[in-house]
This record gives structure tokens, C-alpha cells and sequence, in this order.
């Protein structure tokens, strides 16, 4: 990849204006990511915008620079000249927001899913998160590491490995993280807000899903209706992270959760155990991810979202065991 990062630092030392992208219902990831290598651009003199299509959890609005991310870009001119997608394994993960403007320069990521659709495409599945990746990239880039950088991408890795405890944890990933932590970031100050800390809305959303619970077998789900929402007068539209409460279940071999949208559509997330792989399964209806993490939004309604999923991850990862 030693090559494609060249390329890519001739075109981000080159540019002026800068777009740095991410994927729509943002994770931590997403945000660390985008924050990260954001606000490093912004140090060093670039005019930069950072995008987010539906906006920043409030989980991670504690990340400085937060406040500065937007929805969309300010105007469709010709004054934009490089285009960053990060954590994004296809670009439409990142909704309508780049309709209009030219494929991106430069895509991020660490999903073995990713379909390369940038001009530049470094991917690295080997990465525990996207903000890894560019926490190693930026100095490759000629960009500076300060504080509110290095808690952006902590925050990232640390979500993404829900606190350092993924199969898919390195030595070179905990390097990073001490390196981060060298640069300013308070690892437990940030654990704590990003893995423990949930507001009141987000609880009783919580318990709207494990009143649902249901098991077959060794597969476990539930299902986040949008008046569970409502009754719970949670803004979201995520599941507030409770998959990762379901994944904990024991004698567990996948769990899901299903999420209403506001469109009618119907989030999925899946999580599994080692030896299962359900990024084939999220593939199956056109999402992507990780061997033991992934997701793909689907029609509705709810029930027959839940029947197809429940029946083709049965058939695409027990049978094939």
C-alpha cells in the first residue's frame, strides 16, 4: 500500500478545500475517524468540511470539533478538490450527501467488504478500527497528531473494539492506543463517556428491546419498533448499542437486532462468535462488514424484514459450519 499512501499524500498536501466523508448512522468509528484526520487537515491551514449525513450521536459530541460537522456540503461548486470517504466499505454508505460531486480521491477503511471505489483506496482489513489506520497515515500524510486528533481516533478504536475486547484485537492496535494516549487522549475519561455513559432515553429504548427478546436455538434477537422509539423519546435512529449487550448472552452463536427507520426501511446488525461469519449474510441484502460484525439495511415492514434475515442467516451460516 506503500505506494497508494504516496499518491495520497501528493494529493492531500496539493489541495485547498477539502471534503471528509463518512458513513450515514455513524458509529464511533465513524466519527473518531472523521474527526481524526478532519481536524488534522484544518491544523495544518486546510479549509476543510466535514461531513456527516445524520449528523453526531450524542455519545460523541463530548470529541472536540464535533460541533464543526455538518450534514451536507455548504454548496455544489468546483471549489472542492479532494474528496475523502472514511470507514465507508461502498459509497453508498454515505447516503446522497456526495450526489452531484465527483467519485471521491481517497477512501479509508478497514472492511473486508470494501468495494474500492475511490481513485485511491487504501484498505487495510488487518486494521481493529478505521481511526487505527489513520492514527498510522497521518504523519505519512504530513499531518500532526494534537490532543483533540488523538482522542478522536481513541474514541474510534475504542468503540470498535467495544473497549479493546474483539477478536480481531493486535499488539500493533495497543501500540496505537499508547501512542494516543502519549499525544494527550485520557483513555478511561473517553472509555468511559463512549462505552459505559447512556442517557435515560437510550435505557428505556433498552428495555423496549430486551422486553423483546426472542431465541431460536443458538441465535438470539429483538426488534426496535419507531413507537418504542418514540415511548422512549430516544433521537436516534441506531439501536443505541444494545447489540453489543446481546453478544454478551451466553450460549450464543449470533445475535440481531432489527430497527425500525423513519422511511420504512429496516436496520439490521449482526454479531457473532468467532468461528461464524456474517458479513456474507449482510452482503446477502446488500450491506457488508465483519466476520463476526455487520449490517445492512433493508424494506420493510418489520416481520417479513425479520422472517427473510432469520431464515437466510440460518441457511448461509449453520449449514455451511
Amino acid at each position: 500500500m506503500a505506494q497508494e499512501v504516496h499518491f495520497a499524500r501528493q494529493l492531500v498536501q496539493s489541495a485547498t478545500d477539502i471534503a471528509v466523508v463518512t458513513h450515514i448512522r455513524p458509529d464511533g468509528d465513524a466519527i473518531g475517524s472523521l474527526l481524526g484526520l478532519g481536524l488534522a487537515l484544518a491544523a495544518s491551514g486546510k479549509s476543510v468540511q466535514m461531513i456527516s449525513g445524520d449528523g453526531v450521536p450524542s455519545t460523541f459530541r463530548f470529541l472536540a470539533g464535533s460541533d464543526r460537522i455538518r450534514t451536507h456540503l455548504e454548496e455544489l461548486s468546483g471549489s472542492l478538490d479532494l474528496i475523502v470517504v472514511v470507514d465507508a466499505s461502498e459509497l453508498s454508505r454515505t447516503g446522497t450527501v456526495l450526489d452531484g460531486y465527483p467519485s471521491p480521491h481517497i477512501n479509508i477503511d478497514h472492511h473486508p467488504t470494501n468495494t474500492n471505489f475511490a481513485g485511491i483506496n487504501l484498505v487495510e482489513v488487518s486494521a481493529v478500527a478505521c481511526a487505527e489506520m489513520i492514527a498510522l497515515l497521518l504523519p505519512e500524510l504530513g499531518l500532526q497528531i494534537d490532543k483533540p486528533v488523538a482522542e478522536a481516533l481513541l474514541a474510534g478504536m475504542l468503540t470498535d473494539t467495544i473497549g479493546f475486547r474483539t477478536n480481531n484485537m493486535t499488539t500493533r492496535a495497543l501500540n496505537v492506543a499508547t501512542s494516543l494516549m502519549e499525544k494527550g487522549a485520557n483513555l478511561s475519561e473517553i472509555y468511559q463517556k463512549v462505552l459505559l455513559q447512556r442517557s435515560f432515553q437510550a435505557m428505556r429504548f433498552w428495555g423496549s428491546g430486551l422486553s423483546n427478546l426472542q431465541r431460536d436455538g443458538r441465535i438470539v434477537w429483538t426488534a426496535l419498533t419507531m413507537e418504542d422509539r418514540k415511548n422512549a423519546g430516544y433521537p436516534g435512529r441506531d439501536d443505541a448499542d444494545l447489540i453489543n449487550i446481546l453478544s454478551s448472552i451466553s450460549d450464543t452463536d449470533i445475535s440481531l437486532i432489527f430497527v425500525e427507520q423513519p422511511d420504512g426501511n429496516v436496520k439490521v446488525s449482526w454479531r457473532a462468535v468467532d468461528n461464524i461469519d456474517v458479513s456474507g449474510v449482510a452482503q446477502w441484502f446488500g450491506g457488508g462488514g465483519h466476520r463476526a460484525a455487520a449490517g445492512a439495511t433493508m424494506p420493510g415492514p418489520l416481520a417479513e424484514a425479520q422472517k427473510s434475515v432469520l431464515e437466510v442467516t440460518r441457511k448461509l451460516t449453520f449449514s455451511s459450519k
